[in-house]
């Protein structure tokens, strides 16, 4: 029996999931949609190919050119709130909502880390593994919306602006590259 390890396929699948940006709609203003985006100047001294530090920042660019902020939903069911008292498990399950809001805002903005094992035996997958994780921080979130979807649940909307998942971003890239040094 074999086993087969694909770390390394998922955390590309991970890269293009933080370039992809995640599932998130995208809102745009009429000017955004209206103008066309001017072409980026380039050095006269530098290279057609960026250096390896350079290269993450210039991929993730685009990106943020099309978006004009970020928004993420979160959900949380109030009957599983550990509290007898109605009005106190609802505060907490709004608590939830938006704790659950900011993780899928920190997936768009630093991608999901995923990692996977396959066995394979006899040419038959026993056993498939995945699991996920997302680190990050962020800040400048706006809290759009807390709403009751339902008898028993609620749904918390969060919005990031661009300019403020730029900066996470480069922030994110610098110290990737220091912790390389």
């Amino acid at each position: 029996m074999k086993t087969y390890s694909s770390n390394s396929i998922y955390a590309g699948l991970a890269i293009l999931a933080l370039l992809a940006g995640c599932s998130s709609t995208p809102r745009r203003s009429a000017e955004a949609v209206a103008a066309p985006v001017a072409p980026r100047a380039v050095a006269q001294n530098s290279s057609a190919t960026p250096a390896p530090s350079e290269a993450p920042a210039n991929m993730i660019s685009p990106m943020l050119e099309k978006r004009e902020s970020f928004t993420a939903t979160g959900y949380a069911v109030i009957s599983i709130q550990s509290n007898k008292n109605p009005a106190q498990q609802r505060l907490l399950a709004i608590r939830a909502a938006k704790l659950d809001a900011y993780r899928s805002l920190t997936e768009q903005v630093y991608g999901q880390y995923l990692d996977a094992t396959t066995t394979v035996a006899e040419m038959t997958v026993m056993n498939d593994t995945f699991r996920t994780r997302v680190e990050g921080v962020i800040y400048g979130a706006q809290l759009v919306s807390i709403t009751p979807v339902g008898d028993d649940t609620y749904e918390a909307t969060m919005s990031l602006d661009r300019n403020v998942v730029r900066d996470l971003r480069s922030l994110y890239l610098s110290q990737i590259a220091q912790r390389a040094r």
